[in-house]
């Protein structure tokens, strides 16, 4: 169970991922993310008590001289790095990394420890902490963000094995989730932390999620797309008005979504007909 792993990418080295550019041309094909090579470090069995491994501890910690360029560029596209944490909080879906990559370097350049409370983030500055919640379960941790990755369509962050253990979604290989940055500066409550190391004790009840397509101020507009999507195939469409920062928009959904695999096979189908940017949304 431990080896299970959703294939993103790590970005390890420029010439390794100019290699695998230049084969994926060659090829004319998008590169597939390459199987870890056979550890020369086998890592230890999962601790018994991995579930009271304590979430990481948000502290203030020098920008890391390693893992944040301006931008760079993976297979093709380009991903620029933040500024800052500040302001983060997106849903989508998560998946873990575990012993095939154990004591790889990091982004930034330390070792990977996968039953360390860590994870990998495509454009988070290095370091940084979130607070990771499993909407399918309303188990939540805290995590340092320490490398770059996953580069796998429609995943948002990459966790340690003890992270995914936590949150429940080892042998799922994948959770949808909400990852929100966290203010080193502030108090940070202890409810992640029971959730996560009590998973039979109650929680609370998961929110019904939907996968919004658009967020228009016309309502014109969101008419238009919704008729769009009904005419490809997605009858459970549906147009949702709120009032956001003291504006009316009218938001298109489509769902409920129950699964990842419900997620990814919607997302790739609005691509096919020219709906980009999808995005996880809460009831």
């Amino acid at each position: 169970m431990i080896a299970r792993r959703d294939h993103g990418l790590r970005l390890r080295t420029g010439l390794a991922i100019a290699t695998a550019i230049l084969l994926a041309a060659c090829q004319g094909v998008a590169p597939e993310r390459p199987a870890p090579p056979p550890s020369r470090i086998v890592p230890p069995l999962p601790p018994s008590d991995v579930l009271s491994i304590p979430n990481a501890v948000p502290r203030v910690e020098p920008r890391s001289a390693y893992g944040n360029p301006p931008f760079y560029d993976v297979f093709g596209k380009r991903y620029f790095v933040r500024q800052h944490c500040r302001g983060y909080d997106k849903r989508g879906v998560a998946s873990w990394y575990g012993p095939g990559f154990y004591e790889d370097q990091t982004s930034t350049h330390e070792p990977y420890d996968m039953y360390a409370m860590t994870a990998a983030h495509r454009t988070l500055p290095l370091p940084c902490f979130v607070r990771v919640t499993n909407l399918q379960n309303g188990r939540s941790v805290i995590v340092r963000v320490n490398d770059r990755g996953p580069f796998v369509k429609n995943r948002i962050i990459d966790l340690s094995y003890t992270a995914a253990a936590k949150l429940g979604m080892l042998r799922t290989g994948t959770a949808m989730v909400d990852v929100q940055s966290l203010d080193p500066r502030a108090p940070v409550t202890s409810a992640p932390t029971v959730l996560a190391s009590a998973p039979s004790g109650a929680a609370p009840s998961p929110p019904t999620l939907y996968i919004q397509t658009g967020a228009f101020a016309d309502p014109a507009n969101a008419e238009r797309l919704l008729a769009k999507l009904r005419d490809n195939g997605y009858p459970d469409a549906f147009v949702r008005d709120a009032t956001v920062g003291g504006r009316r928009l009218y938001r298109v959904r489509i769902g409920p979504v129950h699964s990842v695999d419900d997620y990814d096979r919607i997302v790739d189908g609005l691509e096919r007909i020219g709906v980009s940017g999808a995005r996880l949304a809460p009831n």
